[in-house]
């Protein structure tokens, strides 16, 4: 089955604080996203075993988007040759545009292993002969994907961007994004979370400086490119 976008990250939440409103406006715009989640999420510190996985699905509910788990052990995540030809065949099985992902982790080990993780795949996905490769039977028997662009939101957990790429105005689907978060509440408190209250905190911010009331930024991994120039919104300084 094939997705305009996958979004991978280490944690079911990940893709929710770091680019929720845009996965909401996306799914607006008739566009099929799916979260991959590399890790289960377990153990949390809320919840017994299992809570994670059903507040995972109602977020995705939440913000018109599909999830898949591959289950890998929280906290554990490591960057390995066998994840990176899975990810690279679940790549080329959907066939994405773009891919969504944690970049510049430093903080959660979980995160650094999936920055390099997504970098590779991406690679490996576009390249063929791997019949001749031992070990790496599931891409020989799958055609090779190029994708469009590789994305990389600002996760909350690490230090401040001092620039970006771009910024997409999550305004309108804010809501969506607070209720997407609100769920997990195997993770967050149910009201006056800190980190939760800080996530809001840096979406606001950066609306601030582009002159809406919510924005979240993302930085790419090759520089862009448009065909129009008129594409682009007008500044709040110009």
């Amino acid at each position: 089955m094939s997705y305009d976008a996958l979004v991978i990250s280490a944690h079911p939440d990940d893709g929710e604080a770091q680019m929720g409103g845009t996965l909401a406006k996306l799914a607006d715009l008739g566009q099929r996203i799916l979260l991959i989640d590399l890790t289960d999420g377990e153990p949390t510190e809320f919840a017994p075993p299992g809570t994670r996985a059903r507040q995972a699905a109602e977020a995705a509910r939440i913000l018109g988007v599909e999830r898949l788990s591959l289950g890998l052990q929280d906290r554990m995540l490591q960057d390995t040759s066998e994840l990176r030809l899975r990810l690279a065949s679940l790549i080329r099985e959907h066939r994405p545009r773009w891919v969504y992902t944690t970049g510049e982790g430093c903080v959660h080990p979980d995160h650094a292993a999936v920055a390099g993780l997504v970098r590779a795949a991406v690679f490996l996905a576009r390249l063929g002969q791997w019949e001749l490769v031992p070990g790496s039977e599931s891409l020989a028997e799958q055609q090779p994907w190029a994708i469009d662009r590789l994305f990389f939101p600002h996760c909350k957990m690490e230090p401040a961007w001092s620039d970006f790429a771009f910024a997409v105005d999550v305004s309108e689907q804010y809501n969506r994004k607070r209720q997407a978060l609100n769920v997990y509440q195997s993770i967050f408190k149910v009201e006056g979370d800190r980190l939760l209250t800080l996530y809001e905190a840096e979406d606001q911010y950066f609306g601030r400086l582009l002159g809406v009331r919510y924005a979240e930024i993302f930085k790419s991994a090759s520089p862009l490119l448009i065909e129009d120039p008129r594409v682009f919104l007008p500044g709040i300084h110009g």
